[in-house]
């Protein structure tokens, strides 16, 4: 279904280009196809069902380079990396959320704005992982057979990978403008603003989860419409690309604008939470504004490699960090945490003395 072969007179061989869609395609795209027509003038077949075909010049070749070979481990190393950041981010977010949501002394609006952020950054872990297992599951497998390719070229295999493409641009979307709301938060606190925190709380859940919507759905579209090929993930037109990435700029640029007030003279949490949220700033955001220039498709050599590793390193483990500054270094969870634990002694002495 990706190559028409051309008609063969009786006893001679056909020839088509190797199939473009090969991983190793620049390898082998001087390489050619052969079927023979038989002397009945109907293609031979193998077992009666499939067509004969010498593939040979189209197969990848064994022999690995040195350079290929430092550069797959060097992936495979960087995999291990990120995936090691995104298990131990979504372990701690997940720890963080229930420690919110149950203790009741923390539920407030700024908690709550807290909780959103985790559930993002925990959605986008998930959506990681779930898109590498699906792309292991489609690359992963031995391709013997034509129909093996066929399975994977089919419609129903891309369609998973590319919901999880979809839901991992959301996600990181959606943490963005979910750090936005937090540095709108601040600074109407630093400003001293007098405003009721539940009517601004909706507010902040359609900016936090609203707002990536409206450029998902439109990038969307875009690569269903002119780049529906594979898992969504290469960027042949980078117009579409910056459907998503051109929101991120903004969020980056106002959160910085927001967060240039004066932090002297403010109540102590709120110099906490100023300062959380300045010690993220260029953790999360100064990376993204640096490499959103420098697609994978534009880098080269050393530089994609260290882009590669920066990106990977600081987004995975982007979880972590804003679930132990916003949570478990916060000064009122651990007082609670500590009144939780000094509560749990006094229901359970028997323990607490057998230890």
């Amino acid at each position: 279904m990706y190559a028409c072969w051309p008609d063969g007179s009786p006893g001679t061989a056909v020839n088509v280009s190797c199939p473009f869609y090969l991983p190793w395609f620049e390898k082998v795209k001087h390489g050619l196809v052969s079927r023979r027509c038989g002397t009945d003038g109907q293609w031979v077949t193998v077992n009666g069902s499939q067509p004969w075909r010498d593939y040979s010049q189209c197969e990848d070749e064994l022999e690995v380079t040195a350079e290929e070979e430092g550069a797959r481990r060097l992936m495979v190393s960087f995999k291990v990396l990120y995936t090691v950041g995104y298990s131990l981010s979504l372990l701690t977010l997940i720890s963080a959320l229930l420690i919110l949501t149950a203790c009741r002394n923390l539920r407030c609006t700024r908690n709550y704005i807290h909780a959103n952020l985790f559930a993002s950054f925990g959605l986008r872990a998930t959506s990681v992982m779930v898109k590498d297992a699906l792309l292991e599951r489609r690359w992963g497998v031995e391709l013997v057979q034509v129909a093996d390719w066929e399975a994977l070229l089919s419609h129903e295999a891309a369609l998973g990978c590319r919901a999880a493409q979809v839901l991992m641009q959301y996600c990181i979307l959606a943490n963005h403008y979910w750090f936005l709301v937090e540095a709108v938060y601040l600074y109407k606190l630093l400003i001293g603003a007098v405003f009721s925190e539940k009517n601004y709380y909706r507010l902040y859940l359609y900016l936090g989860w609203g707002t990536p919507v409206v450029f998902v759905v439109p990038w969307m579209a875009a690569k269903y419409l002119k780049e529906n090929a594979e898992c969504w993930a290469l960027n042949e037109n980078m117009a579409y690309w910056w459907i998503i990435r051109i929101p991120i700029l903004l969020a980056s640029l106002v959160i910085l604008a927001k967060l240039r007030a004066n932090q002297k003279g403010y109540a102590d949490y709120k110099l906490r939470l100023a300062k959380a949220t300045l010690t993220l700033i260029p953790l999360f955001g100064i990376h993204e504004v640096v490499f959103i220039f420098a697609t994978d498709e534009q880098t080269t050599g050393i530089l994609r490699y260290v882009k590669v590793f920066f990106t990977l390193f600081l987004n995975s483990f982007q979880g972590f960090l804003v679930a132990v500054l916003y949570c478990f270094a916060n000064k009122e969870v651990k007082s609670e945490m500590k009144k939780k634990w000094q509560l749990w002694k006094l229901d359970h002495p028997v323990l607490c003395c057998a230890q």
